[in-house]
């Protein structure tokens, strides 16, 4: 297959590997924001039938809808699998699953055997599968990494205007999903989702208004996912706000807010979600200054173990509605207004007061 792939930016985004890395904090992701999205007028197809992209590093054009796709974004795997589109690699993140695809998307993956493409990206490895396409969005990858790529096959980037990890589960899947010519099957599996999360608000119109947050404590570390992060916007879509505490630290800070070890306030909401790379979280029930919180003495926390912390981690098209399915009868018994109401994840895991 051939392709063109044309360089008209300069430089490169600003991809911070330290806030990437600090990601991982309890086995979690960097951002992407829950919500109606559209497809980017910077894709268009072309008076020949190719498909043009203007991203972050230039422009890409595929002559067709690919079919055999190397998937080197973190999550992208998931919007590939939604699309029907078994990735002949897969980046692998984090999590024991075979091929890097957890449980929510596993039923898609068929009889496939992706590659698993671990550390740095490997220019032999992502060569001898002969794609015709590669996937860079939310993968990291620098400009140099990209142009040696694409001497390989056209890489799809990220949108003008977006960082690398922060591109909109919706928005990637539709984004995605005219790259392999299921724009259409796109636009309806984003539409579902949102409509998940619209029965969801109708089931609990006591939520809206409500405060509530995602935590983590971590290598002796605390803190609050905030702003356009996924974990903070799965709340919001459930009609929750952030306390005035971490809101005023969203102001200043990137999609994660460190707190003081002495001042655990800010995380003191009408529900509070530990998240944790385990089931048994000892880390947090260890945490001393958790205790003083009303949150714990009113039974009002939950656990999001190691499959639920991965969904709402990569926050994606297939994860979204996984974690919801997951987390919402935990959410109701804390918001119940009884504190002798056991919260399941939060009993099991030692938490409960």
């Amino acid at each position: 297959m051939t392709y063109e792939t044309a360089t008209r930016t300069t430089g490169r985004p600003g991809i911070d590997r330290r806030q990437m890395m600090a990601g991982l904090v309890a086995g979690c992701l960097v951002p992407g924001a829950l919500g109606a999205g559209v497809l980017s007028p910077s894709a268009v197809r072309a008076s020949d039938g190719a498909l043009r992209f203007e991203h972050v590093f230039g422009e890409t054009v595929l002559p067709g809808p690919a079919r055999r796709v190397v998937s080197l974004g973190y999550t992208t795997q998931d919007a590939l699998l939604a699309l029907g589109i078994a990735p002949v690699a897969i980046r692998q993140w984090f999590g024991n699953y075979s091929f890097g695809v957890w449980p929510w998307a596993q039923p898609l993956l068929g009889d496939a055997q992706p590659k698993l493409i671990s550390g740095e990206v490997s220019m032999e490895i992502v060569a001898s599968l002969q794609p015709d396409l590669i996937v860079g969005i939310g993968s990291g990858i620098s400009r140099d990494e990209y142009d040696v790529l694409s001497q390989i096959a056209p890489v799809l980037m990220q949108p003008p205007g977006e960082t690398s990890f922060g591109m909109r589960w919706d928005a990637m899947t539709r984004w995605i999903g005219r790259a392999v010519g299921q724009e259409e099957l796109a636009g309806e599996k984003v539409a579902a989702v949102e409509a998940i999360f619209e029965a969801a608000r109708r089931r609990h119109p006591d939520w809206v208004g409500r405060t509530a947050i995602c935590a983590y404590h971590f290598g002796g570390e605390t803190g609050a996912y905030i702003g356009t992060d996924t974990r903070a916007t799965f709340l919001a879509e459930l009609g929750f706000q952030p306390t005035s505490g971490v809101q005023a630290l969203a102001a200043t800070q990137g999609f994660y807010a460190r707190l003081s070890p002495e001042d655990l306030t800010p995380l003191d909401a009408d529900m509070l979600i530990w998240l944790s790379a385990t089931d048994t979280a000892s880390d947090v029930v260890a945490l001393p200054l958790r205790k003083t919180l009303e949150a714990h003495r009113e039974g009002r926390e939950i656990l999001a173990g190691e499959l639920m912390t991965g969904a709402l981690t990569f926050g994606s098209v297939l994860s979204l509605p996984f974690a919801l399915a997951g987390l919402e009868q935990d959410m109701v018994a804390a918001l119940d207004g009884d504190p002798a109401t056991p919260v399941p994840s939060s009993v099991s895991a030692g938490l409960a007061p």
